[in-house]
């Protein structure tokens, strides 16, 4: 799909503030863009991260969708990342407060993975592909 340039992530959040700060030292860097409404971290050439409050979408949303609000801390997504070195990314995600959902283990679909939860409830996983 070479049409399709650049992916971005976009999860809805109570405190913009607080999760821009837990990203932060979750990625271990700072957000390329921070302003009311909208905070990016770009996490690769071609996948940025969004955090927008949940007021902000609501009024996007207007009546067409229940508030946001409604969802906070039920997971209602993941963000499942490949990683060089799976202890480290395990170890910086406690670090920085991530609520451990489950440690490293091998999953039968051929990868090493760890999940967590952010603020939000929303799931962060950290994989690692299985070599034989």
């Amino acid at each position: 799909m070479k049409h399709i340039q650049l992916v971005e992530t976009i999860l809805y959040v109570s405190d913009q503030q607080n999760s821009a700060d837990f990203y932060q030292k979750l990625f271990r860097k700072n957000p390329d863009l921070n302003v009311p409404g909208m905070t990016e971290f770009r996490i690769s050439e071609s996948c940025k991260l969004g955090l927008m409050p949940n007021h902000g979408i609501a009024k996007i949303l207007a009546d067409k969708t229940p508030h946001p609000d409604k969802g906070n801390g039920i997971p209602r997504c993941e963000l499942y990342f490949y990683v060089e070195d799976i202890e480290l990314e395990y170890d910086n995600a406690i670090k920085s407060g991530a609520k451990l959902i489950s440690p490293i283990e091998d999953r039968n679909w051929g990868d090493r993975v760890c999940y967590f939860s952010d603020p939000d409830g929303h799931i962060i996983a950290f994989a690692q592909t299985i070599t034989n």
